[in-house]
């Protein structure tokens, strides 16, 4: 199955982020109730991954003058919250669509902004990955681009190919033989592209965030661009990546409580020496629950922070857009920080909520924690507090590694 990639209906109301929330609740309503049994089964949500590119998602956060809702950076991130709170996995793999769609969204002269934003209009799901398995260093790329006339031969394998089986293209990098590097999309359907269900992580397992194999893949000419050449005014160009997996954690976060409410409500029994004769009225039931909701909180609300100081730097040039970049990375970084440890904290307070019965595989709880701590591996918060340290201490620059 491949997203869809068709024109919308011309003559449907224009979109608005409330519209956008309003129509993908069934859809989400259904991703939250097979969240589950999907994980065990490795059963993608095909249907209503497609029902939410159709309903606009990916254009949430696009000016409406250019077909999109017209929302904020807030407004993305809190519907990424939103998405994850039913399954952090869609979440996670809708995450290169999201990250295409901010930077059509933030800068007017991001290379091939008008083919992007044309294939975000027609409804399009994007996946994409620099990452090799090589035994290089971090960020090294063995993929080669061999010149042919009109373009080049791609080969190569990539890693964390996130969201790959739901995506209509595929966006990454090779190095030619004189060392350049490009970076291109083409369609997955393009022959050569061949993309394995092969991730095998304790978390995150239908993130789709396996290899995709590219042998003798034609790229064109006009859908290349120089890497060296992409480089923003604001160096920082990681801050919204590093954002929108602090929302998936805080999506984390809010759907432990939905579980916790659930289970004390439903199924909690207090223990025989217990004070009360319902769970709900256990008061360390009602500390450990409060204490999560807590923890949602704090995240959520430091990803809409965040968020908002992503939003006020759009637009600025030279020395303040470099100065405002610098503190907006490490506003993200500390968001990072918060969210990931609230999600870890709030996933092991619910196994508190009640006995032996709530470690039941069959509730699936224990996926909360590995699809956080899986999403936490990817950034180390250590990096991010002591870059955050530096900042405040000395003025020191974060670097522009893309992981601030």
């Amino acid at each position: 199955m491949t997203a869809v990639d068709t024109p919308p209906d011309t003559t449907a109301r224009a979109l608005t982020v409330d519209g956008i929330r309003t129509a993908i609740r069934p859809a989400l309503d259904r991703i939250g109730a097979t969240a589950r049994a999907r994980e065990d089964t490795r059963d993608y949500a095909y249907p209503d991954v497609y029902e939410l590119a159709a309903h606009g998602v990916g254009l949430t956060g696009i000016a409406r003058h250019e077909g999109g809702a017209g929302g904020t950076v807030r407004d993305v991130a809190d519907l990424v919250i939103t998405i994850a709170r039913a399954d952090s996995n869609v979440a996670q793999a809708l995450r290169p669509t999201f990250l295409v769609a901010y930077q059509i969204a933030a800068r007017e002269d991001v290379p091939l902004r008008a083919v992007n934003l044309e294939r975000l209009r027609n409804r399009a799901l994007f996946a994409g990955t620099g990452n090799e398995r090589n035994g290089g260093a971090s960020g090294s790329v063995s993929t080669t681009a061999r010149r042919i006339e009109g373009g080049y031969l791609v080969n190569g394998r990539k890693y964390y190919s996130t969201g790959g089986l739901y995506a209509s293209y595929f966006s990454t990098q090779a190095v030619t033989e004189d060392g350049t590097v490009l970076q291109f999309t083409v369609p997955v359907d393009r022959p050569g592209v061949d993309r394995l269900d092969d991730f095998d992580a304790i978390g995150q397992r239908l993130t789709q965030s396996g290899s995709t194999r590219l042998t003798d893949v034609h790229v064109a000419e006009d859908e290349t661009v120089l890497a060296a050449d992409a480089v923003p005014n604001n160096p920082w160009r990681g801050s919204f990546a590093q954002l929108y997996l602090a929302a998936v954690q805080a999506g984390i976060a809010a759907r432990v409580l939905d579980d916790a409410v659930d289970y004390a409500r439903r199924k909690g029994r207090p223990i025989k020496h217990s004070s009360a004769t319902r769970s709900v009225d256990d008061p360390y039931i009602r500390e450990t629950v409060g204490e999560i909701a807590a923890r949602a909180q704090s995240a959520r609300a430091a990803v809409l922070l965040a968020a908002e100081a992503l939003q006020d730097q759009w637009g600025l040039r030279g020395e303040q857009a470099h100065r405002t970049g610098a503190e907006t990375a490490v506003v993200v970084a500390q968001a990072g920080v918060v969210a990931i440890e609230s999600a870890l904290r709030a996933a092991e307070l619910l196994f508190d909520v009640g006995g032996g019965s709530i470690t039941d595989r069959a509730l699936g709880f224990d996926r909360h924690w590995r699809n956080a701590r899986t999403a936490a591996n990817h950034n180390p918060r250590q990096w991010k507090l002591a870059v955050a340290g530096a900042y405040h201490l000395t003025g020191e620059d974060p670097p522009t590694t893309g992981l601030f």
